[in-house]
């Protein structure tokens, strides 16, 4: 469960004051893979940041009774000058999973060869998102937050990528903000709306998709 309870994100940028959320109270249930739909610029990854607790509300606070991942696929935080192997070692302890098994799943998924045991400064932005998206899934969390990340790679990446996310779903929920409805489709079945600093759930996906659609055809 993710509850929002009063919660407010104001920027000021060049004077101009924008509000992403204006003081927000909605519930995600748990266990539910929630689409995140809005119109580019309306806060959705922003909002993410603050349920995986990397950005602060200016207002009210994020509750939730379950492990949440740092957005899926987010590279930002290896190391330059480790290996992927290394860095994935260095994640697997920090979250008290077994070590072997975390880097041999991620060495399979990722399929990156050789260059898993060279530095991680020395990957192209692909081969960072793959690693970042293997060892997100290697790690098992309450609820999975997903920006667009399963677009990374060529079809087939992108498809193992889907199964693997739907398998965790059997046992998870997740946030996941996506463009394409298609995949908001695959991969959720509730949804919920960002819209001028409000935030509309529904329990069913499509309504969110019809909700979404209308206000981008205004």
């Amino acid at each position: 469960m993710i509850e929002f309870r009063n919660l407010t994100k104001v920027f000021y940028l060049r004077g101009q004051r924008k509000v992403v959320a204006d003081n927000i109270n909605a519930v995600f249930p748990t266990g539910r893979s929630v689409g995140l739909l809005g119109r580019n610029g309306a806060g959705k990854s922003t909002l993410l940041k603050m349920i995986a607790g990397t950005m602060d509300a200016t207002e009210g606070k994020i509750v939730s009774d379950g492990s949440i991942s740092w957005p899926v696929g987010f590279a930002g935080s290896f190391h330059g000058e480790l290996t992927g192997g290394q860095n994935a070692r260095f994640i697997a302890r920090i979250y008290g999973v077994d070590t072997d098994e975390l880097v041999s799943f991620v060495r399979d998924f990722a399929g990156l060869g050789g260059h898993f045991d060279l530095p991680f400064r020395t990957y192209s932005s692909g081969m960072k998102s793959r690693l970042a998206f293997g060892v997100s899934m290697a790690v098992p969390f309450d609820t999975y937050l997903v920006d667009e990340v399963t677009s990374v790679g060529d079809a087939t990446f992108r498809r193992k990528s889907a199964e693997v996310f739907q398998a965790r779903m059997k046992h998870a929920g997740a946030v996941v903000v996506s463009h394409g409805m298609n995949q908001i489709r695959q991969l959720c079945d509730a949804g919920a709306v960002l819209e001028n600093g409000k935030l509309y759930y529904y329990d069913d996906v499509n309504e969110a998709i019809a909700h979404h659609n209308e206000n981008t055809s205004k």
